[in-house]
């Protein structure tokens, strides 16, 4: 079986966050191709994989067929991760989550999510209701230039909305080379591919409501976490990265109280502890070896003893 599925990045500080130790059980929430999962199992533990795509569920499994007796894995998106979960929930050693979309899609003209590859305008992960091709030719220019501006953070929203408008009223906008070749035009310039990755960034993001699932998905993994747990989640972009640090902080320090107080008053206790005071990022050796490692923010948290009540 071919092995370009997904190359896994920062396998060793994710076994190392994670305390991966035999025996443990571990949530893999992005099993993709199965690359973090197998090294965990190798280290002796035991992984509950999810993943949205049918397609990655079925490599995975048949990738790891020889862990089967310590590995299963499922289709689920983020939010699903405490009904996965189970009866394990409450005794989960570790929780992995690996945002963005794997190599493997990008890859897949078919799939419709890359800019460099001409294909349908899709972009769906699996599971979501609407296409790149219902956003780009039924949205209104206004809807259109607040998503590219809210999920791809770009700044030419306004301009590139309109354009694409001012195209799908001569015909619809079928393909992913027409959307790309609308983008470059309008931004013109030496660099229209930062452009054209951003806007294509904000329809996936969009279209697969990953930001929405990714604060549900934080929220279950701490909930199946045992006490001494790890949370670990790598992400590849600001928006993504942003979510995840005011999670952890939230989470680290959940008082509400007035910040003049001299004690707390709302009885909130901390849930998670951070144990990396900045995010980590791949060494330079690997990003040799695999650029994608470049963008990738790692930040991990520990779940809090549990206090009994005095």
């Amino acid at each position: 079986m071919d092995d370009d599925f997904h190359v896994p990045v920062m396998v060793s500080e994710v076994l190392g966050f994670l305390k991966v130790k035999r025996g443990g059980v571990y949530v893999d929430c992005t099993v993709g191709g199965g690359g973090h999962a197998r090294a965990i199992l190798e280290c002796g533990g035991t992984v509950i994989g999810l993943d949205r795509d049918p397609e990655a569920v079925s490599y995975a499994q048949a990738r790891l067929s020889d862990y089967a007796d310590r590995f299963e894995v499922h289709v689920a998106r983020f939010s699903g991760v405490d009904r996965i979960a189970g009866e394990k929930a409450g005794a989960v050693d570790g929780v992995l989550m690996d945002l963005g979309v794997s190599s493997r899609m990008i890859d897949n003209s078919s799939r419709g999510f890359s800019y460099k590859r001409d294909g349908p305008l899709l972009m769906d992960m699996g599971g979501s209701e609407v296409t790149a091709f219902d956003i780009v030719n039924t949205k209104s220019e206004s809807d259109l230039a607040f998503i590219f501006r809210r999920y791809g953070e770009e700044r030419q929203s306004r301009r590139i909305a309109r354009a694409l408008a001012a195209a799908r009223r001569k015909h619809p906008i079928n393909s992913t080379r027409e959307l790309a070749e609308i983008v470059e035009k309008t931004v013109g310039g030496p660099m229209p591919q930062k452009s054209k990755a951003r806007i294509f960034q904000a329809l996936r993001i969009y279209i697969n409501d990953e930001l929405n699932e990714l604060e549900r998905g934080l929220e279950g993994a701490v909930s199946i976490l045992r006490p001494g747990g790890r949370l670990c989640v790598i992400s590849y972009h600001s928006l993504e990265d942003r979510i995840v640090k005011q999670f952890l902080k939230k989470m680290e320090n959940p008082c509400v109280c007035p910040p003049d107080l001299p004690l707390c008053m709302c009885g909130l206790k901390p849930v998670l502890k951070i144990v990396t005071l900045k995010p980590v990022r791949a060494s330079e050796d690997e990003i040799r070896v695999n650029t994608r490692s470049r963008s990738a923010l790692m930040r991990a948290a520990e779940k809090c003893e549990e206090r009994l009540a005095s």
